[in-house]
């Protein structure tokens, strides 16, 4: 095979698996980062007094994509860092004293369940045998289709496992076939939460996502999220990727159908291929009259939402924490029609704190205490210092109401997260923090397209294409772009 120069742009999950696949290939491969650190959501900085902080996921599900990532490199998860499962996978706070921790254990949660609505135990292993032949179909092969066509998707086992996918029935209304309780119900349906829309415009489809949830449980890489970063960077490295950071993409030089050469802040770079890995939008406005999409098109998008986020540090413990914990004490309806139906800041929002130094003493000081708050919000508000101190007071009241804790004379670090910084760090459409919303409307064909229909060498990959926002999802995004593209390189030879 000829050696091609290709540039990737951008060093987020998806660009880093993309770039080393391609660079295996034996291509010569540049990622391009106007950030000074790789990584983009899943970046990660660290504070003077001691404080380790992961700036974007913080949940590490579906540990069988990071594994077969690594062993197509030649490697195990466990060449890179320490994968311990949580137990109990996370807690919810329904009211004070009135929290639930949820078990990793099946047995135990079935238990759990039981108490909670009679029979619901069996119900639940239906429901999970359900989940499961979707997480089969759907994360084992839909997702590692290219989606440029419909014949992709023409082969009887395919069919016929779309048909069982229940594309059509609602995830609200799949989940209450077979269950009644509420509290069950919420449980199943907060990952739909950051999907993008809410559970009743939300397929069936995603039912996957309480298999990964339940089954194949909740982990945490010790030392932190960023070490899988640093596992792909040295992926990348091995197989012969560079990097240029601080190099901000500027625009692109085509001619005859095709991409010449890229502007960055450093300067022209000429390439045979290009992936964008860096917001799709955000491309297309660089590309003009080259673009895939006009500005209609994106405004008529369906966004999942954006994040309001807190990196606190304190310098105690605090009683009462789990690793994940979900506050439910509110109401989920009222916040999600607050999101996707009526956007606004909510007016009483559901949050979600993570507290890695239960876990993992190497985030914090001794004897402190390492916070993650975040509330999911509607993206493109107005985004204020004021809006972010007003929600800062609410989460600190609602802690003390809940889990009897005042966190205020404790804080040593403070640091928000919103709306634009997501648009200056990312380029982020409307401040997204998880791409398009992954309504029926938006799966599959029906997202934007990984390649470019006027540059036949231009490529994109990442959260707004398929299959879409999430990490696992981002990592597959990155390999099924890469062997598109090694496939047309061979054919052209």
């Amino acid at each position: 095979m000829s050696r091609k120069k290709i540039v990737v742009i951008g060093s987020g999950i998806s660009s880093l698996s993309c770039a080393s696949f391609l660079a295996k290939e034996g291509h010569e491969v540049v990622i391009v980062e106007q950030n000074d650190s790789i990584g983009g959501r899943a970046r990660q900085f660290k504070t003077d007094n001691g404080f380790t902080f992961d700036m974007g996921p913080s949940w590490y599900w579906m540990p069988d994509i990071f594994e077969n990532f690594y062993q197509q490199f030649g490697h195990t998860t466990s060449d890179f860092y320490e994968l311990i499962r949580l137990d109990p996978s996370y807690q919810i706070i329904w009211n004070k004293n009135d929290i639930d921790s949820i078990p990793a254990s099946i047995h135990e949660l079935e238990e759990y369940f039981e108490k909670l609505e009679i029979g619901s135990s069996v119900k639940l292993r239906e429901f999970l045998a359900d989940a499961e032949k979707k997480y089969q179909i759907g994360m084992k092969d839909l997702v590692y289709r290219p989606s440029l066509k419909l014949t992709e998707f023409a082969d009887t086992r395919i069919l016929s496992g779309l048909f069982k996918m229940h594309l059509f029935t609602s995830f609200a209304s799949f989940i209450r076939k077979y269950f009644k309780n509420p509290k069950i119900i919420s449980l199943l349906e907060f990952p739909i939460l950051f999907l993008g829309a809410t559970p009743k415009d939300t397929p069936a489809l995603y039912s996957l996502m309480n298999y990964a949830d339940i089954q194949l449980g909740t982990w945490y890489p010790m030392g932190g999220m960023f070490e899988f970063v640093k596992a792909f960077e040295k992926i990348a490295l091995e197989q012969g990727v560079t990097f240029s950071l601080n190099n901000r993409l500027l625009g692109f030089n085509t001619s005859n159908g095709k991409v010449k050469s890229i502007n960055t802040s450093k300067g022209e770079l000429v390439c045979d291929y290009v992936i964008s890995g860096a917001d799709y939008q955000h491309t297309e406005q660089l590309l003009e009259n080259k673009a895939n999409y006009d500005s209609a098109y994106w405004q008529k998008r369906t966004m999942a939402p954006s994040s309001l986020l807190f990196y606190i540090g304190l310098d105690c413990k605090v009683p009462n924490l789990k690793h994940h914990n979900l506050f439910f004490d509110e109401d989920f309806d009222k916040h999600a029609s607050e999101i996707y139906k009526n956007p606004k800041w909510p007016s009483k929002p559901l949050f979600y704190l993570s507290c890695p130094s239960k876990t993992d003493p190497s985030v914090a000081p001794e004897h402190g205490e390492n916070l993650f708050l975040l509330i999911p919000i509607a993206p493109d508000l107005k985004d204020t210092e004021e809006k972010r101190e007003y929600y800062f007071e609410l989460l600190k009241e609602r802690l003390i109401e809940k889990i009897g804790f005042d966190i205020n004379p404790h804080i040593v670090y403070k640091r928000s997260y919103c709306i634009s910084d997501f648009v200056n760090d990312y380029n982020a459409f409307k401040g997204n923090a998880y791409g398009l919303a992954n309504t029926l409307k938006q799966t599959a064909l029906l997202k934007p397209r990984i390649k470019n229909k006027h540059l036949s060498n231009l490529f994109y990959t990442g959260q707004l294409t398929v299959p879409g926002p999430g990490v696992p999802p981002s990592i597959i995004s990155g390999e099924v772009v890469a062997k598109h593209v090694i496939k047309r390189i061979e054919k052209q030879r």
